[in-house]
């Protein structure tokens, strides 16, 4: 939407965007942390990544599997409806908690080191989640994680080394409920005339 209004109106409208080729790592990356972190919230323990950041005071990972489960389902996850039937909906990558409030952790790969703008392009993203969860009735810190996985080197006998990097950013879920209406008054306009490459003559 923020791209291209008049893309994501022809996309809920039934004319999508041709779908480019999308890499499989990042895919193939995130399946991995689950189960990586799954295993040190079985155990009761922070994986090592976060026991060398702040996290390490008083958080501890999200341990409800069946619901975290829920939240990550990318068809079901977490959804919320507003008084005119609108639907919100998102599927979250991992939750911390610390002193009974939730904490969106979300996982991130990259080719190459943090510029001073990468976790900016994620905020929406974050804001999002924590209105959701906050519509659901959960209270939520005012700040969420990012974790960045940047690949590092190769070691002699193969197997690739990735620095982690957390990165914290601070929440505004009125922006977030603002963006979701802005949505919403946008895909109930007419559609919008100004073009991009994508969607010329379209």
């Amino acid at each position: 939407m923020q791209e291209c209004p008049r893309c994501f109106w022809l996309h809920f409208h039934g004319k999508k965007r041709p779908e480019s080729i999308f890499p499989s790592l990042p895919s193939g990356m995130d399946a991995i942390l689950k189960k990586h972190f799954d295993k040190f919230m079985e155990k009761g323990e922070l994986p090592p990544e976060l026991m060398k950041s702040e996290c390490k005071e008083g958080c501890e990972l999200f341990n409800d599997a069946a619901l975290l489960k829920l939240w990550r389902n990318n068809l079901k996850g977490i959804s919320w409806t507003d008084e005119e039937g609108n639907v919100l909906h998102g599927a979250i990558d991992n939750i911390l908690v610390k002193n009974n409030k939730l904490i969106v952790l979300d996982y991130k790969t990259r080719g190459f080191p943090l510029k001073d703008d990468t976790a900016d392009r994620s905020q929406n993203q974050l804001n999002l989640y924590n209105l959701l969860l906050r519509k659901n009735g959960y209270e939520t810190e005012e700040y969420s994680f990012l974790l960045f996985y940047i690949p590092k080197e190769i070691l002699p006998t193969g197997e690739i080394i990735f620095d982690a990097q957390l990165v914290k950013r601070q929440i505004d879920v009125d922006e977030a409920e603002k963006l979701f209406k802005k949505a919403i008054k946008l895909l109930n306009s007419d559609c919008p005339t100004e073009c991009c490459e994508w969607c010329e003559g379209r």
